[in-house]
Parts: structure tokens; sequence; C-alpha cells
């Protein structure tokens, strides 16, 4: 039987702040920032909620190295607090934690804020602690409101502003759909995509109708919808193309490397085609396509 090795002591250690050394230092602005003034918040409405990492106590300097929690060590001293609880850690890597961090996708955030109230934590105490105003709250308890199923599926991973959401139930679900699955596609979740593509939504596509337009916006927008179905029917094209344009490239990639790994070929190329040589030796070493 195969023993796991803990990651950390199993019991929570209540250290004082003073024998807690920190592995960075921010600059003082960062205690403007919305982040930390969010911590900040928390910890005087709810107090501490996730424990600090730290290594176990060095015996020559007598304190514990910060591994993880260098933002909510600066709060606690920020609203006077003098002892911080710890997890003692097994191992002494300080960038493990950051690299395995899962953020919250907007509709996880959205779950976690409706199920607060739903067990009878009021929305003006949830902004006070999360350091937000009320409008802000409510636009994310009604995030999900107008948008169909298959957004929803859409979006489960990703991070969008409420005002996303809120553009996108202007539109009726088949459009909502193809809209997000533009958005997804390029990776590009801003407000300002988002306000583009209902600028060139047809009218028939909207739950309500538009205000009248002037006739040079009006132009103007027939326009960039021209464009913005050429870009849609590119983008399918090239979806419908690529697991057949990856394979030639990766055969093609094997060919080059068997080119210029044999010595007479990459000879004459570095005689006669000094150019192309250094390209070609490029094109064979790309461990990825991604690159």
């Amino acid at each position: 039987m195969k023993v796991v090795n803990l990651g950390f002591l199993p019991k929570v250690v209540e250290v004082d702040l003073g024998n807690l050394l920190p592995l960075k230092v921010f600059s003082r602005t960062v205690c403007k920032a919305p982040k930390f003034l969010q911590i900040v918040s928390s910890i005087r409405e709810v107090g501490l909620i996730e424990p600090l990492v730290v290594t176990s106590l060095d015996r020559r300097s007598g304190k514990h190295a910060v591994l993880d929690g260098h933002l909510r060590l600066m709060a606690l001293r920020e609203v006077g607090q003098h002892s911080a609880p710890c997890l003692i850690s097994t191992d002494d890597e300080a960038y493990t934690y950051n690299k395995r961090v899962n953020r919250l996708s907007s509709l996880q955030e959205h779950v976690m804020l409706q199920r607060a109230v739903d067990r009878g934590v009021s929305p003006e105490r949830l902004a006070k602690v999360l350091n937000v105003n009320m409008d802000h709250l409510i636009s994310k308890l009604n995030l999900v409101k107008g948008l169909c199923p298959e957004v929803l599926q859409l979006l489960r991973d990703r991070e969008f502003s409420p005002v996303v959401a809120g553009l996108l139930r202007r539109m009726k679900p088949i459009r909502q759909i193809e809209c997000v699955e533009m958005m997804v596609a390029s990776n590009t979740m801003t407000v300002s995509y988002a306000k583009a593509l209902l600028a060139v939504t047809e009218d028939d596509m909207l739950v309500s109708a538009r205000p009248p337009r002037h006739k040079e916006t009006e132009e103007s927008l027939k326009q960039l919808e021209r464009e913005t179905a050429g870009l849609r029917a590119r983008y399918r094209m090239v979806e419908q193309t690529y697991a057949d344009d990856v394979l030639n490239l990766v055969v093609t990639r094997g060919y080059v490397g068997k080119l210029v790994a044999n010595e007479a070929i990459k000879g004459y190329l570095g005689k006669w085609h000094g150019e192309l040589l250094p390209e070609l030796q490029a094109t064979a070493a790309i461990g990825s396509l991604d690159e």
C-alpha cells in the first residue's frame, strides 16, 4: 500500500504576526487596490477565512516564512490583528500554491452569492463584506436572468462582466448563443466586444426594438454587420479544415526535420541558400504548433 505524504501538518496553529517572515514585499500602492480593500473588509466583517501557509519554524531566526497569503498578512496588520491562523507546510516551494490556484468563474461566483442570500445573509451584509456597492452586487445576483441554458453552459468556466450579461439579455436566445460562441472562440469576453455584437444584431433578433437610428449610423452598422458576417464565415471555414491543416503541418515539420538533419543537404543549403537554412531549422525545432 502506497503511503501518501501530507502536504501540511494536521492542525492549524496560531502564530504571532511578528514571527511571520514574508518572502515578497509589496509597494504601498497595493493597499489601495480593490482586491486588497476587499480582503480587509472581509476580515473586519467575518474574520480570516483561509489560513496562511507557512514553513516550519526556523530555529535560528525563530520565524516562519510565509509561502502563501502575503496580502492576507498585510490586511491582518491593517486591521490591527496580532496573530494569524497558519497551516504549517511540509514543503518550502512558494510558487506551488499560486500555480495551482483555480479562479472562480462568474457563474460560480453567482451561485455562491445566491446561496448565501438563500441562507439568510442580507445583500447589504454581502456588499459590505465584499467591499462593493449594492448595484454591483445586485447585478451579480441577477447574472443569469434572461440568459438561455445553452449560453450558461458555454459560459460556465468563463469570467465576464455583468454588463456583458446585460447586453446578451437584450438579444433573443438564438442570437445569444451565436454571439457567445464567437466570444468564446476569440477568447474575448469584453464589454466593448459585446456592445459591437449587439450593435450589428438585426432588429428581429432583439427582445425589444431599438430606437430609430440616424441614416449615417445605420449605414455604418450595416457595413459592420457585413464585415462581422464575413469574419464568421471565415472562422467556420477555418474550423472545418483545422484538423487536416494540423495534420499536414505535423507531417511537413517531420519532413523538414529529416532534411536539415541530413549533413549533405544541410551543407548544400548553407552554401547556396544561406538565408533559407535558419528558417528550416527553426521550423524543424518547433516543439508545439502553439509556439
